[in-house]
C-alpha cells in the first residue's frame, strides 16, 4: 500500500486537528448512524485515554465514536479519491453520511477505502468512525478471557479475591505488558489520484560486481505506460526502464548501510499516463549464512533494543517530534537497530530510519498468544486468519523499506505447554511468511523464558530470538546464578547451529534510586545487570546481537509489579538518561557493526 504523497499528479488532505467524541458501549454499532450528540472535542491523531482526566476515558472497554465534517475541494473534481486511515485500535467501522462504508480489523496497519462517488467535490462530507479498543482470544494482541491480567495482582483460590472477580465490570485484560491505548492513533488522510494510477510498487534489491540491480513491478489501474526513472540522491537520472516490471541496472552503485556507515537512498519515479509516483530505496541485501546475520555479505552485530509508540498525552498517537528525538537518541548510544515490539510502527519511522541507517526487525502484534492460559491456544483461539492478514498486510506496506531486514511474526507465545500444537502453527506460518516477501528477509518469532528444551519451534527460526530476565524475573537479584543459568542455556543454542540474539533483557530502575551496593531497582543494579550478562555475551562468536528491553520507560496497566509503569527503559519517559544509557554509549561506540566476532565461526575458520 502505497505512503500518501503530494505532488503535481497528487495531493493529499491531512484530517488532522479537533474532532467530535464520545464514549460508546459494548453492542455493536449497526449499518447506519445519526449525527453524533453530546461529544466533546478531542485531538486526533492520539490515543484517547489520556487526553481527559477521567477514569471513564483511561480504562474504557468497548466502542469509541468520532465525528467530522470534511469539506471536499472543488479543484479535486475529475481526480480519484481514498481516504486513508494509517490506524484505529482495535476494529473500525467507517460511516460517510451515515451509512456504513467499511469495517476493519486490527489496530496498526493502514486501510483505505475510494470514496470518489461518495464525496462530491465542493461539497461536505460527514466522517464518523466507531473503533472498538476490545481485546480477546480472537484479536491481535490478545486478550485475556478469564479476566485476570498478565501482570496483575489477583489470587486464584482465595474466596473474597473470586467473588470479587465475579462481580468486577469488563476490562481490558491484556496478555501483554504494555497499555492498552486505544483510538484513531495515526493519520486521516483524503488523497487524490488521476483516473488511471499507480495502486502498489514493489522494488527488490541485488547486487552484482560493483552494479546495483533493481526488480521492479507496478499494479496499476486504467489505461497507460510505465517509464521508470532511477535518481541518485544529487536527483541525477542514474537509469531507467520502460514496462510495468522488469529490471534496471545501476552502474557503480552506492550500497545502503547501517549508520555510521552510508544509508544511501535513490528514488524510483514512476510515470503511468498522467500519474506519478516517487519511492525512496536502498541497495543492500540482507542473508543469514551459517552462525552469521549478513548485511552486503558482512557479519551484522545488532546493538539496540525494544521500543515502543508511547509518549504522554498522546500514548500511542504519532508523534514526529518524539520519533526525531528517539532518533537523535538512538545515534547518541552508538546504537544501530531496534525491533518494533510488539506492533508495526508508524510509517513515518521507517521513512526516517531508511535515511538514518537504522535497522529494524519488524514485528506484528502477535503477542502473548497462549500467555497465563490453561488451554491449548493453537486449537481453541480463532486467530489464525487473522494472523495472516496482519502479516500481509505488514509485509506489503514495508517491503521496500531498506532498515527492515527480519521479519518477526510475533513475541512470547507459548511453545512450552502444547510443544507440537505451537510447532505446526508457527512453523508453518514461518514458511507462510517466507512466500510473502519479495526480498526472502529472514523470518523469526521472538521466544519467551520457557524450558527451551521443549520448545521446537524457535530452533527452527532463521535467527533464534530470545527473552531472557535472568536475574530478574528469574533468580531474582542474584547476578552470579543469573550468569551461571544464561550459560547453561547459551551452550544449549550452540548446538542449533543458529545465529543466536537477545531481543530483550533488562531490569527495572526507578530513576533516581542510587545504591552503592546495587540492589534492584537501583540504577546500579541495572547497569550492573547488563555489565555482567554482556561478558557472557562477548564470548559467544554465534551470538549476533544484544536488544536491551527498553529503550525508555513507558506506559503499562496498573499491578503491584508495576511502579507508574514499565521502569526498564534505559531513558524515563521524558528522555532522561539512566546511569545504564551512558554504560552503553560507552559499550557500543567501542563495538563495530560489522566483524565484531569474525574468525569465530566455522566459515571464517
Amino acid at each position: 500500500m502505497l505512503y500518501p504523497r503530494i505532488n503535481k499528479a497528487r495531493t493529499v488532505m491531512d484530517l488532522a486537528g479537533l474532532w467530535e467524541f464520545k464514549l460508546g458501549d459494548a453492542n455493536p454499532p449497526g449499518d447506519t448512524c445519526g449525527r453524533l450528540t453530546g461529544g466533546e472535542r478531542i485531538a486526533v491523531p492520539a490515543s484517547y485515554n489520556d487526553q481527559k482526566e477521567d477514569p471513564a476515558y483511561k480504562n474504557h472497554y468497548g466502542w469509541a465514536w468520532y465525528e467530522r465534517d470534511i469539506a471536499v475541494p472543488a479543484f479535486f473534481k475529475g481526480q480519484r479519491l481514498f481516504l486513508r486511515f494509517d490506524a484505529v485500535t482495535h476494529k473500525a467501522r467507517i460511516y460517510l453520511n451515515g451509512r456504513l462504508a467499511m469495517e476493519h480489523k486490527g489496530g496498526f496497519l493502514p486501510f483505505e477505502l475510494e470514496v470518489t462517488e461518495l464525496a462530491e467535490p465542493g461539497e461536505t462530507l460527514r466522517l464518523t468512525v466507531a473503533a472498538d479498543n476490545r481485546i480477546s482470544r480472537s484479536t491481535l494482541p490478545v486478550g485475556n478471557e478469564d479476566g485476570t491480567a498478565f501482570f496483575g495482582s489477583d489470587n486464584p483460590g482465595v474466596p473474597s479475591v473470586e467473588a470479587a472477580k465475579r462481580w468486577r465490570k469488563p476490562a481490558n485484560l491484556p496478555n501483554f505488558d504494555f497499555f492498552n491505548y486505544a483510538g484513531i492513533n495515526r493519520p486521516v488522510r483524503l488523497y487524490t489520484t488521476p483516473v488511471s494510477c499507480i495502486r502498489d510498487l514493489t522494488l527488490t534489491p541485488s547486487i552484482v560486481g560493483t552494479d546495483g540491480i533493481l526488480t521492479y513491478e507496478a499494479q496499476t489501474e486504467g489505461e497507460g505506460d510505465v517509464h521508470v526513472e532511477i535518481l541518485d540522491m544529487e536527483g541525477d537520472r542514474v537509469a531507467e526502464a520502460e514496462g510495468a516490471s522488469g529490471r534496471i541496472t545501476i552502474p557503480a552503485a552506492r550500497l545502503w548501510w547501517p549508520w555510521p556507515g552510508t544509508p544511501y537512498l535513490y528514488t524510483a519515479r514512476f510515470t503511468f499516463g498522467e500519474d506519478i509516483y516517487e519511492e525512496t530505496f536502498g541497495i543492500r541485501t540482507v542473508k543469514v549464512e551459517g552462525t552469521r546475520f549478513l548485511i552486503n555479505g558482512k557479519p551484522f552485530y545488532f546493538k539496540g533494543f525494544g521500543k515502543h509508540e508511547d509518549s504522554p498525552f498522546r500514548g500511542r498517537g504519532l508523534d514526529l517530534c518524539l520519533d526525531v528525538k528517539d532518533v537523535n537518541l538512538i545515534h547518541w548510544l552508538n546504537a544501530n537497530s531496534f525491533r518494533t515490539s510488539h506492533y508495526p510502527y508508524a510509517e513515518e519511522m521507517y521513512q526516517l530510519c531508511d535515511r538514518e541507517g537504522i535497522v529494524i526487525i519488524d514485528e506484528v502484534p502477535a503477542v502473548g498468544i497462549g500467555a497465563g492460559e490453561r488451554c491449548n491456544p493453537y486449537e481453541t483461539f480463532s486467530i489464525r486468519e487473522h494472523h495472516e492478514q496482519v502479516l500481509r498486510d505488514m509485509i506489503r506496506r514495508d517491503k521496500n523499506h531498506p532498515c527492515v531486514v527480519m521479519w518477526s511474526m510475533g513475541n512470547e507465545p507459548d511453545t512450552e505447554h502444547f510443544p507440537e500444537s505451537a510447532y505446526e502453527y508457527w512453523h508453518s506460518l514461518y514458511e507462510y511468511t517466507h512466500t510473502l516477501d519479495p526480498q526472502n528477509r529472514p523470518v523469526t518469532f521472538v521466544c519467551c523464558q520457557n524450558n527451551y528444551e521443549r520448545d521446537l519451534v524457535t530452533r527452527t527460526m532463521d535467527v533464534v530470538c530470545i527473552n531472557r530476565y535472568y536475574g530478574w524475573y528469574n533468580l531474582s537479584g542474584d547476578l552470579d546464578a543469573a550468569c551461571y543459568a544464561l550459560n547453561m542455556e547459551l551452550d544449549f543454542w550452540e548446538k542449533t547451529g543458529k545465529p543466536v540474539m537477545i531481543t530483550e533483557y533488562g531490569a527495572d530502575a526507578v530513576a533516581g534510586i542510587h545504591q552503592c551496593v546495587p540492589e534492584m531497582f537501583s540504577e546500579e543494579y541495572q547497569a550492573e545487570y547488563y555489565s555482567r550478562q554482556n561478558r557472557e555475551f562477548d564470548q559467544r562468536p554465534f551470538f549476533i546481537g544484544e536488544q536491551v528491553w527498553n529503550f525508555a520507560d513507558f506506559a503499562a496497566f496498573q499491578g503491584c509489579m508495576r511502579v507508574d509503569g514499565n521502569k526498564k527503559g534505559l531513558f524515563t519517559r521524558e528522555r532522561r538518561p539512566k546511569l545504564a544509557a551512558h554504560y552503553f554509549r560507552k559499550r557500543w561506540e567501542k563495538i563495530p557493526n560489522f566483524d565484531y566476532k569474525a574468525g569465530g565461526n566455522e566459515d571464517d575458520k
